[in-house]
């Protein structure tokens, strides 16, 4: 079976490298972008993922700005978005899930293996 493709977009490389260090460890192919620009390139490149873990807050384009990008693309609306993000308060919870993400996880509340079992559920693993 192949392997299912994630994409993390996230600005801070430790985090990044620990999703992607653990996600392989689940045999997820997980591809990396340091902002919702470099995202949009990557599932240009590599094709459709089937979930995109995001971070609202970095650099050039955030993550409100990503996912508002990726609902409005008939290629990409589809996409399981599980938001990881240390924004707490209620309205940008609101504010996202309203834009139809799936899932809003507070990272300072949320432990890793945590991230990594809600990937894999939606996934269907």
């Amino acid at each position: 079976m192949a392997e299912k493709y994630v994409l993390v977009v996230e600005d801070d490389p430790f985090y990044s490298k620990i999703y992607k260090t653990k996600l392989e460890k689940e045999k997820i192919n997980a591809q990396l972008a340091g902002n919702g620009d470099q995202a949009l390139d990557i599932i240009k490149k590599n094709g459709i993922p089937e979930l995109i873990l995001l971070d609202l807050l970095m650099p050039e384009k955030d993550g409100f700005q990503t996912v508002e990008d990726l609902k409005k693309d008939e290629k990409t609306k589809n996409i399981p978005i599980i938001i990881l993000s240390n924004l707490s308060q209620e309205e940008d919870i609101k504010k996202v899930m309203d834009m139809g993400v799936t899932e809003y996880l507070i990272k300072a509340n949320t432990p890793l293996q945590t991230v990594i079992d809600k990937i894999k559920s939606h996934l269907g693993m």
